[in-house]
């Protein structure tokens, strides 16, 4: 389903999308973690299934259904080992439901790359699932459900689009990566960076009984730098197969890959600072 607002011009639509996607997107994530869950889990099905559509433009067999399948079955085990504290072990389920797609193309007849699409499947777990699922690493903390961690690093994220969008059309001229994006400049990118940080320390100022105002700050800067490489990330991978957008059912925004790339590589670090940094400067620091 996509909506149709051709009669706008693109920022219009950019404009109008924007404001219906945030108003989904903050409701289900306000409303309870079950709504969180269902939000994010057809996300991470559209976004699955886009990412292997995009794959087979380029004259590659990825398994589409199998691995759309298991990034979801990802998704759902780490909600439920996070939410109720399963044995992490259940992971291993994961694992042995992976080992499908070599069984598959064992007895697919005809196909001359079978690995070569097994890797491209896995892939799709990995750059696409796997972030989407560490959010429940993220917004979980001894079977409590913080909502707050996710909206603020959404609202950081949109920020830091935003302002990059915006300085860049207004004051861009000097290239940041010309052979992947040639429309994206260090104007844009430094716009994007200081709304992002505004936003990030106006949150944590009134969100600090969740995460310290410094938590929330490294949080902005992670998504500042590893949201931008997100987006030319992905914009690798649109180059490669020739396309501008990877969708069109979210107008002015593209594909969903295209919404949430800056989400897809600042997640795993998002997780380790919060997780991981804790640990060390216990260890190091709290003797």
């Amino acid at each position: 389903m996509r909506l149709n607002l051709d009669k706008f011009s693109e920022l219009q639509q950019r404009i109008i999308t924007g404001i219906l996607g945030a108003i989904t997107i903050l409701t289900a994530i306000m409303w309870s973690e079950w709504t969180y869950f269902s939000l994010f889990f057809f996300i991470s099905l559209f976004a699955l299934w886009e990412f292997y559509k995009l794959l087979g433009l380029d004259g590659n067999s990825p398994l589409r259904t199998f691995g759309t399948f298991n990034g979801l079955f990802l998704f759902t085990l780490s909600f439920l080992i996070e939410r109720f504290a399963l044995n992490p072990n259940y992971y291993i389920l994961l694992l042995v439901s992976l080992s499908g797609a070599y069984f598959i193309k064992l007895y697919k007849k005809g196909e001359t790359k079978p690995f070569h699409n097994i890797a491209f499947t896995f892939l799709g777990i990995i750059y696409v699932a796997l972030p989407f699922a560490l959010l429940n690493v993220a917004v979980f903390k001894d079977q409590n459900y913080y909502y707050e961690i996710i909206l603020g690093s959404l609202f950081i994220l949109w920020a830091n689009d935003t302002g990059a969008y915006f300085s860049g059309k207004n004051f861009g001229k000097r290239k940041l990566f010309v052979r992947i994006s040639p429309k994206k400049t260090w104007e844009g990118s430094i716009g994007g960076g200081i709304l992002a940080l505004i936003v990030g320390t106006t949150w944590g100022y009134f969100f600090q009984e969740t995460l310290f105002l410094w938590q929330w700050i490294g949080i902005s800067l992670i998504i500042i730098v590893a949201g931008t490489y997100g987006d030319l990330v992905e914009s690798l991978f649109k180059r490669s197969m020739s396309i501008k957008d990877s969708g069109s059912v979210l107008p002015g925004h593209g594909g969903f890959l295209d919404r949430f790339d800056g989400l897809l590589i600042a997640a795993p670090f998002i997780v380790a600072f919060l997780r991981v940094v804790p640990i060390i400067i216990e260890e190091f620091f709290g003797k």
